[in-house]
């Protein structure tokens, strides 16, 4: 097939420029969402006496064949099909004749590319969302099973106070929370149609753009024809979004890893998501978590290769903005493998109540050793200096906190009375913090509920 645009020039492309330029060995995936625009424009086209109600029939049964020649997996590209356009056009023509020549009347690769790709990131939305709810209801559910267990809480990886797991979870379920309200909101600027937009002016032939929004299931239509077929700042928005979530995966995914090693075993991955060793048979990786963890640069590098290619372009369209395509390809595809493998991970894993109780350093009491004294009267910052005399004192007599006889800590202060051994428990260090969004157990509770409300409320919406 002639290509598109030949009718200007006398001489042949050379073959490295045509393997060069030519992006349907990647843009072949924009298949459905071609032909649903396709599909759309030619209702335009008809309602506005641009082809005739026999053309426009010829061209739908068209379309309908060669959308069923795709999904079987049928479909054969030839020398000339440059790009998913090109090849839908050229099958078209070749269906039913001349008639399929008249489908591009007024359009442009250029404003036909932007739909496509807004459409089919739309499609990729509806999933990505789903997974990422997938993820929060993993979540949970294990918050659910385990709000009684008690483990210590980090600062800068060291333990820090007494927290329930369940608080740590649902710190991802709410990372995940705001991650779905971004995506919720930037689908605003993705639902935009550039379709009648033509090259960079407009459509000259009476095109009802609304016609076409609504055929497509479009919340409206761009309103600049040069910004229409110039923006790419939905991909981008997309791709941070995308950038955002896998790094909110890969801080879950570092948690896991080292929680599930030998030195915490807090944890342990079910055998589905774990690998072993090809020299040493004790061995079984987090290589699921590692991979969540490792591939997040691999997403993070997309969002800045675009950036760099949009920079410096002038407006309008611009052939460097091909280059959009992979990156946001191989986004979504990483993405939603990463979801549904760090959904399965969390599904599925064993939490090792007696070993986090083993791990747990009687020193993360210290805080509530320092309120004691506050309580009493004593200003905190004295308070303080006080408990880290007490904790100096206590590990070079190599004597957990909560064990020392009440005479030791007298030496100290004569404000700790017989009350205190009662203070230095672990579970009632986590649940003395009540406020709302803190570890205790009635907090987390009333945060299971509302978590639960969100999540709930996703899942029946998309029933």
């Amino acid at each position: 097939m002639t290509q598109l645009w030949t009718g200007r020039f006398s001489g042949a492309t050379d073959a490295l420029m045509r393997q060069f330029q030519d992006s349907i060995y990647f843009d072949v995936r924009l298949w459905e969402s071609d032909i649903a625009g396709s599909v759309a424009y030619a209702k335009g086209l008809v309602a506005a006496g641009i082809i005739s109600e026999a053309e426009h029939e010829m061209i739908q049964r068209g379309l309908a064949a060669v959308h069923a020649e795709f999904a079987a997996d049928t479909f054969e590209l030839k020398a000339g099909d440059e790009d998913i356009h090109t090849a839908v056009e050229r099958r078209l023509t070749e269906i039913i004749g001349e008639v399929g020549g008249k489908l591009h009347t007024g359009r442009s690769r250029n404003d036909q590319v932007a739909t496509d790709t807004r459409l089919w990131l739309k499609w990729q939305i509806v999933k990505l969302r789903h997974h990422l709810v997938h993820l929060q209801q993993a979540i949970l559910a294990q918050a659910e099973a385990h709000l009684e267990v008690i483990m210590p809480g980090y600062t800068h990886l060291q333990q820090a106070q007494p927290i329930r797991l369940s608080h740590w979870l649902l710190s991802f379920g709410w990372m995940l929370q705001r991650d779905k309200e971004r995506l919720d909101d930037l689908t605003l600027r993705v639902d935009v149609l550039p379709l009648g937009s033509g090259a960079l002016s407009g459509n000259p032939l009476g095109i009802d753009r609304q016609l076409l929004a609504d055929e497509l299931g479009f919340a409206t239509f761009s309103a600049n024809s040069l910004d229409a077929v110039g923006d790419r700042d939905y991909l981008l928005e997309f791709l941070s979004w995308a950038a955002i979530t896998q790094m909110h995966l890969s801080r879950l995914a570092e948690d896991m890893i080292i929680y599930s090693s030998q030195e915490f075993g807090f944890i342990e991955l079910a055998d589905a998501y774990s690998t072993g060793s090809s020299l040493m048979p004790q061995k079984k990786n987090p290589d699921s978590m590692e991979l969540v963890r490792g591939k997040t640069g691999r997403i993070v590098g997309a969002l800045t290769g675009m950036f760099t290619t949009m920079k410096g372009l002038p407006s309008t369209y611009n052939k460097d903005m091909q280059e959009d395509k992979e990156p946001l390809f191989d986004t979504v595809d990483t993405l939603t493998m990463t979801l549904q493998i760090t959904a399965g991970v969390i599904e599925t894993m064993t939490v090792k109540t007696a070993k986090i109780y083993d791990k747990m350093d009687s020193t993360m009491l210290a805080t509530e050793l320092a309120d004691y004294l506050a309580k009493k009267g004593l200003p905190f910052r004295q308070a303080h200096h006080v408990v880290g005399q007490i904790v100096q004192q206590a590990i070079a007599l190599d004597q957990p906190l909560n064990t020392i006889p009440l005479g030791f800590y007298r030496q100290f202060s004569d404000l700790f009375e017989s009350d205190l051994h009662k203070m230095l428990t672990f579970n009632r260090a986590a649940d003395r913090r009540t406020s709302h969004g803190g570890t205790g157990k009635e907090a987390v509770a009333e945060q299971l509920d509302y978590f639960r409300m969100l999540v709930e409320a996703v899942g029946e919406a998309e029933e």
